[in-house]
């Protein structure tokens, strides 16, 4: 989504993203840029971050003795990664994350790969207690650069309708 110029005065802007509820249709797709290439120190800090101990992660000589021959990038950052690239388009004025799904991880995702993510939008509709917001569904899709798709899931967010977000207020 690239960014929104609001007028908040006289010769005065402010950056803004995502969407509101209203300019979510279902069936349309969005592809978050840019992409993002996992080096070992993204791994090695999340990893230790996390305190994920399976030496899978960080240890070069027990993954090289794995299926994998080498680290696998932990699939807790993976997920992190492709969720934040979705944020500026379609999460950046969500009020709560409602609710995470169906997360699967079909592919490995090792040091060096390059992703990328596109969210589709599932479905939509008014919040029956909130009437100044409404509840979307999309599922994102993290591929790396050659196309394999390496993770998916589901996520419901509440959204606000246009003039209620917090970029809406004008003592924002």
């Amino acid at each position: 989504m690239v960014a929104e110029a609001k007028k908040i005065g006289e010769g005065r802007y402010r950056e803004s993203y995502g969407r509101y509820f209203e300019e979510f249709k279902v069936g349309d797709v969005y592809e978050h840029r840019p992409g993002r290439t996992i080096s070992e120190a993204d791994n090695t800090w999340f990893t230790l971050l996390t305190m994920n101990q399976h030496p899978l992660h960080f240890d070069f000589e027990y993954a090289a003795k794995s299926e994998f021959g080498k680290p696998l990038v932990n699939s807790c950052l993976t997920l992190s990664i492709v969720a934040g690239m979705s944020v500026s388009d379609i999460s950046q004025k969500t009020i709560a994350n409602l609710g995470w799904d169906k997360i699967k991880l079909p592919a490995p995702v090792f040091i060096g790969d390059t992703i990328y993510a596109e969210s589709e939008v599932l479905a939509k509709r008014e919040s029956r207690s909130r009437p100044t917001q409404g509840i979307v569904t999309v599922k994102t899709t993290g591929k790396k650069a050659d196309g394999t798709e390496i993770m998916s899931f589901e996520r419901s967010m509440l959204i606000p309708r246009r003039g209620h977000g917090v970029d809406d207020r004008a003592d924002y």
